[in-house]
């Protein structure tokens, strides 16, 4: 488990990094890495994505509006409830965190085998059950 937490570091640093010039947090880029080409989600929907607690994810996403990346629309079936949908500088700001994860993943996988990259799935697939 502490293999896995300094990778995540080390990823998350790797991210905040090559996407420095957005002033973006962590749970910013995993927010908006988790909201792209979904269209609107529900809070709950993407807590469950990103795999943060909806009280903590609410103070993310004050911050992704407060910069014009996201609107919070009420949900028409159920009027309690918000649906997020990142506006027209949200999705840009979006895509260049997907392309960021995207070249990381590439370039960090891109010498493993199919069985080990099968093993890898396996594992975080086993972790996220197990939380």
């Amino acid at each position: 488990m502490l293999a896995l937490q300094r990778t995540t570091h080390h990823t998350l640093h790797a991210l905040s990094t090559s996407l420095a010039d957005l002033g973006l947090t962590a749970a910013e880029i995993n927010a908006l890495a988790n909201l792209s080409g979904r269209g609107a989600l529900s809070v709950s929907q993407l807590s469950a994505q990103t795999g943060t607690k909806p009280s903590t994810l609410t103070n993310v996403l004050d911050r992704l509006e407060r910069r014009g990346y996201l609107s919070r629309e009420v949900d028409a079936q159920d009027r309690r409830s918000f649906r997020l949908a990142l506006t027209e500088s949200g999705t840009v700001a979006a895509h260049r965190v997907g392309t960021a994860v995207a070249d990381l993943q590439s370039r960090a996988l891109a010498d493993l085998s199919a069985d080990q990259l099968a093993g890898f799935h396996a594992v975080m697939t086993a972790l996220q059950e197990a939380c």
